[in-house]
């Protein structure tokens, strides 16, 4: 089991005022790691950037990147790969917004951790191929998330209350 080095880096203010914070996305990262689908493609050494952000300066981002002028939880930034097998890679970086998942926790009755650790294991799935642009892989996407999200006690975020 090969976990990520996380460089994790605090630009907004709003993410002081979170206590857990460096916690629950390190643990978050490291859960994608030990997740035996997904250990595969982390080599020991692997590293990625975690910033977080909000929304003003996210939107920046969106704006340059996806041609998108608006906020957005998470964007994932992959890395070029080394052709190098045996090398240590930085696979990417990550950039979290916190005012937009404040709401999105509020709005969906989640607690906030839990829905930073959902959208951390998200971005390093982006930044090691994963995808959801089309039905199947959104579909195999959610259920590697939704495991490794239990692994460390995160309730599935795709499941639907039952009317």
């Amino acid at each position: 089991m090969a976990k990520p080095n996380v460089d994790l880096i605090i630009e907004s203010p709003l993410w002081e005022k979170v206590a857990f914070v460096e916690r629950a996305v390190l643990r978050a990262a490291e859960a994608v790691g030990a997740y035996s689908e997904v250990a595969r493609a982390i080599r020991r050494g692997d590293e990625l950037c975690i910033t977080l952000l909000d929304d003003e300066e996210i939107a920046a981002l969106n704006s340059r990147w996806r041609g998108k002028n608006a906020p957005t939880n998470v964007l994932s930034f992959p890395a070029r790969m080394d052709p190098d097998k045996r090398a240590p890679r930085h696979l990417g970086d990550i950039a979290l917004a916190f005012e937009t998942i404040e709401s999105e926790a509020a709005d969906e009755g989640k607690a906030f951790d839990d829905h930073v650790m959902h959208l951390v294991v998200h971005g390093v799935l982006h930044l090691l191929g994963y995808d959801h642009l089309n039905e199947g892989d959104a579909q195999r996407m959610e259920t590697i998330e939704a495991r490794i999200l239990a692994s460390i006690g995160v309730a599935n975020p795709y499941a639907t209350e039952a009317a």
